[in-house]
């Protein structure tokens, strides 16, 4: 019998904010786990006990990074394994966590076999993983973007990379500050976190990159939901497009979530799916490359790129409750 083929139980902490609500939607109508609601307010030893009496199969963290630090292996000592949604565990350097996000890292020893949940990129580590952690939206689509040049060294590093990227209001969280108002959002367009925007890190730590050679500006659109990176490089030699696409298709087979288009795709292309439309387009001279990148900042960005990585770790099909 295929692992698939049995309902699994799966537990979310942190439904309230936009992340979280989407992602008990997609888990309700997946057709292979029975989602519960853990109370947010529960510490980590409520939550470890919640897991033995339900025996949960997988516990999603949509929490701040220092609560999925508690909780997150109080799930698995209890026996669950864990996708989580914050921060908490993506960068295996302590020291570059804590200097991104200003806090301590009160969970140092789940660092060294924390996964990083990127399943285009590391599927097959996946599978045997217990602690996931579910990649950024801004770095979902920027790192996307980016790793099938610099890994086939196309990529002049020395010449810098610059990343401009925008999000829409829901990537900024469910609570509302005086930069996410309506009246501050309606009809405006923002740059923010400049040169420190704590998830600059996580591309530079994933992609390999030296923290100089990198520039990563956000930006805040004034619309609910999705994520366009425009992404600029120089390339080590002039190459036809046809090498680079090359390198796309052999790291994204036709039919994943990943798809290269034709022209440059826009927010609407990519709304409501846990697609990411990638567009490259050269210079004259072959040098210099312009890569466009879209998601869904709540579903690839998030609860759907969770959903993904649930299944390569329960057996399911990787696309179940995402099409």
């Amino acid at each position: 019998m295929n692992n698939y083929s049995q309902r699994r139980k799966a537990g979310i902490v942190g439904v309230s904010g936009y992340s979280g609500r989407e992602l008990l939607g997609l888990l309700e109508s997946h057709g292979g786990v029975d989602p519960m609601v853990i109370p947010r307010e529960h510490d980590a030893e409520a939550t470890a006990a919640m897991v033995k009496e339900h025996h949960f199969d997988v516990v999603f963290l949509a929490t701040p990074h220092e609560v999925s630090m508690d909780v997150a292996p109080a799930a698995i000592q209890a026996g669950a394994k864990v996708v989580d949604l914050s921060g908490a565990f993506r960068i295996k350097d302590r020291a570059v966590f804590e200097a991104a996000y200003k806090m301590p890292h009160t969970a140092p020893d789940q660092l060294a076999w924390a996964v990083y949940g990127m399943p285009e990129l590391d599927r097959a580590a996946i599978p045997g993983a217990f602690l996931v952690a579910n990649p950024g939206c801004y770095p979902t689509s920027v790192i996307l973007a980016l790793a099938p040049l610099i890994r086939a060294g196309l990529v002049d590093e020395g010449a810098g990379i610059i990343c401009d990227s925008a999000s829409g209001v829901s990537g900024a969280g469910h609570k509302p500050t005086a930069k996410t108002h309506f009246c501050a959002v309606q009809e405006n367009f923002s740059a923010y976190g400049i040169w420190d925007h704590r998830h600059a890190p996580e591309m530079t730590h994933t992609l390999g990159l030296a923290a100089e050679n990198f520039c990563f500006t956000p930006h805040l659109l004034p619309v609910e939901r999705g994520i366009l990176s425009t992404i600029y490089v120089r390339l080590t030699r002039a190459e036809p497009l046809e090498l680079l696409l090359a390198n796309y298709l052999a790291a994204y087979p036709s039919g994943g979530f990943v798809r290269l288009r034709d022209e440059a795709p826009d927010l609407h292309d990519v709304r409501h799916t846990n697609n990411c439309d990638i567009f490259i387009k050269l210079s004259s001279d072959g040098r210099r490359a312009v890569i466009v990148s879209a998601i869904d900042n709540l579903v690839k960005g998030a609860a759907g790129q969770a959903v993904q990585n649930m299944n390569l770790m329960l057996g399911f099909p990787e696309a179940q409750g995402l099409q």
